[in-house]
C-alpha cells in the first residue's frame, strides 16, 4: 500500500470523483489513517468514502468501483416477505422503533453471528464514531421489536437527500428484511432516490440492489447532498411498511 495516502487529523481525503485508485492492486482503497479523527467520518460520507477494516488494522477508507446501490422504487418485496410484513402489521406486540436505542442496534449488528463471516468490521472505534454521528443527527437506527425484545434491525447514515445503508442483523426470520423494507418505505415517502449499499452481495442483489459505476454514484451523491434534507427527526412507525405491499 505504498501509494496509499496516510491521513493525519487535519488532512483532506483524496476526492474519488477526481482521483483514480492510488494503488491498482487494492481497488477502491482511497486512504488510510491511524484512527478515525473527529469530523473525519462525516467528511468521508459526503465524498462517497466509508471505513471498513478489522481490529489490529489501520483505518481503511474505501470508495469501490462499482458501487452497490438500492433504489427504493426497485426494492424487491417478495411474496414471502410481504406475508411476514402483513403478520408483523397485525400483531400489536410487534413494533418498529426509529432511533429508540441506537447503541443496542449497533451492538447487535456487531455481535450477531453470520454465515461464512468470521468476526466483525464494527470495532470499538466504529461503535464510538457512529454513535457520535448519531448524536449529530446523521446516523439512524431501525429496531424490530417482538414483545419488548430486539429481534432485528439496521443502522444507516444520512446527509442531505442521501441515505447510506450500513449493517443489518436478524434474530428471527425476515426481521432484518422488515427493517430494510421500512427504510425503503421512508425513502419513498421522503423522495430519496437511492440507498448506498457499498459492496455487492448476493443477498442485496436478491432484494433489488445493483452495481453502479463509481462516477455515476458520486455524481448522484453530489446532487443529493444539495437536495432538501430528509425530514428531521426521523419519525415513523411500522405503518411505513405499507409502502412495500
Amino acid at each position: 500500500m505504498s501509494n496509499i495516502t496516510w491521513l493525519g487529523a487535519q488532512d483532506a481525503f483524496p476526492n474519488p470523483l477526481n482521483t483514480q485508485d492510488p494503488d491498482p492492486s487494492v481497488p477502491g482503497l482511497i486512504a488510510v489513517s491511524e484512527r478515525i479523527y473527529p469530523e473525519q467520518l462525516a467528511k468521508a460520507y459526503q465524498l462517497g468514502i466509508f471505513p471498513w477494516y478489522s481490529d489490529n488494522q489501520p483505518v481503511l477508507w474505501w470508495s469501490p468501483n462499482p458501487r452497490m446501490v438500492l433504489k427504493p422504487v426497485e426494492f424487491k418485496c417478495h411474496d414471502s416477505l410481504k406475508k411476514s410484513i402483513r403478520t408483523f402489521l397485525k400483531d400489536p406486540q410487534k413494533l418498529l422503533l426509529v432511533d429508540h436505542d441506537f447503541g443496542a442496534v449497533l451492538r447487535s449488528c456487531a455481535t450477531t453471528q453470520r454465515k461464512d463471516q468470521d468476526g466483525t468490521w464494527i470495532t470499538h472505534e466504529i461503535l464510538e464514531a457512529y454513535t457520535n454521528l448519531h448524536e449529530q443527527g446523521h446516523a439512524h437506527s431501525i429496531a424490530i421489536m417482538d414483545q419488548g425484545n430486539l429481534i432485528g434491525g439496521l443502522y444507516c447514515v444520512a446527509f442531505g437527500g442521501m441515505v447510506f445503508g450500513e449493517s443489518m442483523f436478524s434474530h428471527q426470520s425476515d426481521a432484518s428484511k422488515i427493517a430494510l423494507s421500512a427504510l425503503c418505505g421512508w425513502c419513498l415517502q421522503q423522495q430519496v432516490e437511492m440507498i448506498d449499499c457499498q459492496q455487492e452481495t448476493a443477498h442485496l442483489s436478491s432484494l433489488g440492489a445493483a452495481p453502479m459505476p463509481r462516477d455515476q454514484f458520486l455524481s448522484h451523491l453530489q446532487k443529493a447532498l444539495k437536495g432538501t434534507n430528509i425530514e428531521i427527526p426521523w419519525d415513523f412507525d411500522k405503518e411505513i411498511l405499507r409502502y412495500c405491499l
